[in-house]
């Protein structure tokens, strides 16, 4: 498994919490993620925070 899905998986709920304060349009809908579908959860991020999926993966990881 990547890197940023291992990190995602292991810190959740603090990580949403990091991701909403950093950018507060962020809703509940826009951080639902389901297993196996972590390519959609990146998807929906591209396009709320019109970043690339590189750039998105990149931020998630420095969180």
């Amino acid at each position: 498994m990547e890197d940023w899905k291992l990190k995602l998986d292991g810190k959740w709920n603090e990580m949403k919490g990091k991701m909403k304060q950093e950018y507060g349009n962020l809703t509940d809908d826009d951080l639902k993620r389901e297993q196996g579908k972590d390519d959609e959860f990146v998807g929906r991020l591209e396009k709320k925070l019109g970043k690339t999926k590189d750039e998105v993966i990149k931020w998630i990881q420095n969180l």
